[in-house]
C-alpha cells in the first residue's frame, strides 16, 4: 500500500494533471494468521477515524486477506461501516478495500476464469479462493507461497513471479491475479507477465489504485500497471 500505490499514482502524474498526497494509519499485524488478521481488522475503525481527521478524499483498506478471512461478502460490510465512521467524524469519504477492489477489477475486465498467486499459508489461501468463488469467479489454478511473516512477504522478490506463473495452468484463464496481496511486491513485473502469457494481469495493489481513482471521479489510468489501468476500463 505504501510503496506500489504511490508509485502508480506518481507515474500517473507524468501523464495527467492531478496530484496526490498520502496519509497512513497502521493496523498492527506481524504474522499472517487468522487470529492476528481478526485483531488487525478490529483496529480498522480507529484508522478510519484518524485518517478522516485529515479530511482525505478516499480511504484504502490495504489488507485483502484480513477482509476475506472475516467471511463471505465482508468487504461490503467493512466499506459501509468504515465510511460511516468518517461521516460521524464530520469528514465523509468513500472507503475502498483491496478485497472489494479485486472483485470489482476482475469484473471490469470481464474475467471469470482466473489463476491466483498468493503469499499466504494454504488455509488462508483457500479462504481467498472460496471468497472469489462466492463472487462468481472460477479459480482454475492457484499457488500458496506459504510465507507466514508479514515482513518476509514484503521482501519477496517480484522477479520470481514470472517463473511462478509459468508453473500454473493459465492457458484457459481470462486473467492472472499476480499478487492477491498488497504487501507482496509485483508491480515491476506486471507488464512482463502480460507479455509472456498473453493474459491481462491484475494485482491487489493495481485493483486498489483503480478503485480509488474511480472513487475520486478520476480517469483510471496509470502507465506500466497493466490492462486494468491502461485507460480501457
Amino acid at each position: 500500500m505504501e510503496t506500489e500505490i504511490p508509485a502508480m499514482l506518481a507515474a500517473r502524474q507524468l501523464v495527467r494533471p492531478e496530484r496526490f498526497l498520502f496519509h497512513s494509519s497502521r493496523m498492527r499485524m506481524k504474522t499472517v494468521s487468522h487470529d492476528e488478521l481478526a485483531a488487525m481488522d478490529g483496529e480498522s475503525d480507529r484508522c478510519a477515524l484518524e485518517l478522516s481527521d485529515a479530511h482525505v478524499d478516499v480511504l484504502g483498506y490495504a489488507c485483502l486477506v484480513a477482509i476475506m478471512s472475516m467471511g463471505i461478502g465482508y468487504h461490503r460490510r467493512s466499506e459501509a461501516r468504515l465510511h460511516q465512521r468518517t461521516v460521524e467524524n464530520g469528514a465523509p469519504a468513500p472507503v475502498v478495500t483491496s478485497a472489494g477492489a479485486l472483485v470489482e477489477g476482475l469484473k471490469a475486465i470481464g474475467a471469470r476464469r482466473i489463476v491466483v498467486v498468493a503469499p499466504y499459508m494454504k488455509p488462508l489461501t483457500r479462504l481467498v479462493v472460496e471468497y472469489l468463488a462466492s463472487e462468481g469467479y472460477d479459480v482454475i489454478d492457484h499457488v500458496a507461497l506459504e510465507i507466514p511473516d508479514n515482513m518476509a512477504v514484503a521482501a519477496h522478490d517480484p522477479e520470481r513471479l514470472p517463473d511462478i506463473v509459468a508453473g500454473l495452468n493459465y492457458a484457459d484463464a481470462d486473467a492472472i491475479v499476480l499478487s492477491a496481496c498488497v504487501q507482496m511486491p509485483s508491480l515491476p513485473v506486471v507488464a512482463k507477465v502480460e507479455a509472456l502469457t498473453g493474459k491481462p494481469v491484475i494485482t491487489a495493489a493495481v485493483a486498489t489504485t483503480w478503485s480509488m481513482l474511480g472513487a475520486l471521479g478520476l480517469e483510471r489510468v496509470a502507465p506500466g500497471a497493466g490492462a486494468l489501468l491502461s485507460g480501457a476500463y
